[in-house]
């Protein structure tokens, strides 16, 4: 029995597709720390070029280097330190170098990867849509813990995410070519109408531009008439959870809530439920 053979089966790739997915959630750990580090970086250099200055000289910084290391004391992380899930319960949720907590959001990040991409393996199959999946789900991931921390949607995956949906609905992916770029085109436009709705009846911005980016993105790759169903499901998780947050923390109305979280869930629901979902919700009409 080959390679291939044992893959086709479902419960060997979804348990393959979950190491993969341990391994790749210990990177979106990185990416979800460093990326708006490096984006802060690269905009002070632009700020000080244009005021004629010298930017400040900061020790390099990307995802491959420096080598992780502990915030508190400097202790470089070791390969058996790295062990998705596995390292922070060893040492105890702590550094091994100062006993400094180790946050419980690491390992669940890696938790949370690993499973979404064990179903996408067990859903799909051994097929490209499974690798779409798997691309689309680590983006979610990525995009939905920066903006909890930062309120920033970064154009380094936004941009990208969307020309590979439409690249893969070259051949259907998931869609047909026209649905994902008319999906891109009426995702985008859909929150910039509700942005300039908002700010020219309240004089605010409700959103950002990465929250139209992120929404054409899916439209990409779902297609437009996923689009609603998107919309719907991000509006009714960020209204609950905005308010639960209101409730529970006495936090203030004026302190704005992300919403690419809300969105990011509701392309993962479209992503594995959404075909099923509508067809269910057009079957009641």
């Amino acid at each position: 029995m080959t390679t291939v053979d044992i893959l086709a089966q479902p419960v060997y790739l979804a348990a393959a597709c979950l190491l993969l997915g341990l391994m790749v959630g210990s990177f979106l750990n990185v990416v979800i720390y460093r990326l708006p580090l490096m984006m802060q970086r690269d905009w002070q250099a632009q700020c000080a070029e244009l005021r004629e200055e010298t930017p400040p000289v900061q020790e390099k910084l990307s995802l491959a280097l420096p080598r992780s290391r502990c915030p508190q004391c400097g202790h470089a992380i070791s390969a058996l330190e790295n062990i998705p899930i596995l390292s922070w319960l060893i040492l105890r949720g702590r550094c091994r170098g100062c006993k400094a907590s180790i946050s419980v959001r690491y390992p669940l990040i890696e938790a949370l990867t690993g499973l979404l991409s064990a179903y996408a393996g067990w859903r799909f199959g051994l097929t490209l849509a499974t690798a779409g999946a798997l691309l689309f789900v680590w983006a979610m991931i990525a995009l939905t813990f920066i903006d909890f921390d930062t309120q920033l949607l970064p154009d380094d995956i936004t941009l990208p995410l969307l020309w590979a949906g439409l690249l893969l609905n070259l051949g259907g992916g998931f869609v047909d070519l026209k649905s994902a770029v008319i999906g891109a085109m009426a995702g985008y436009l859909a929150l910039w109408s509700v942005y300039w709705g908002f700010k020219l009846t309240t004089g605010k911005e409700g959103m950002g531009y990465g929250d139209f980016k992120l929404l054409a993105a899916i439209g990409a790759w779902f297609g437009w008439q996923l689009l609603p169903l998107t919309i719907l499901f991000s509006s009714v998780v960020g209204a609950i959870v905005g308010i639960g947050l209101i409730i529970l923390t006495r936090r203030g109305r004026d302190i704005p809530i992300p919403f690419g979280p809300y969105l990011a869930t509701a392309g993962i629901i479209a992503l594995f439920w959404g075909k099923p979902l509508t067809q269910a919700y057009l079957l009641q009409l």
